[in-house]
């Protein structure tokens, strides 16, 4: 069980670093207008914010923290 944290921990301690220093972004498409079949759609692209990568590295330190205690 202990192991299973730290490797958590590990992988987000890396996701929250990725988020932090490069950022983290995802495309959604939103249809706009829509006529029969004429459709409109609007491609946006969205960052997540960087408070959630501090908050991800945070919780992978202390799981790791929690996983290697003897």
């Amino acid at each position: 069980m202990k192991t299973v944290l730290a490797v958590v921990g590990a992988a987000l301690i890396v996701l929250g670093g990725v988020i932090l220093f490069n950022g983290l972004s995802f495309s959604s498409n939103e249809t706009v207008f829509q006529l029969g079949e004429f459709k409109a759609q609007v491609q946006t692209e969205k960052r997540l914010p960087t408070w959630s990568g501090g908050l991800a590295l945070a919780a992978g330190v202390v799981l790791l923290v929690v996983g290697l205690k003897k």
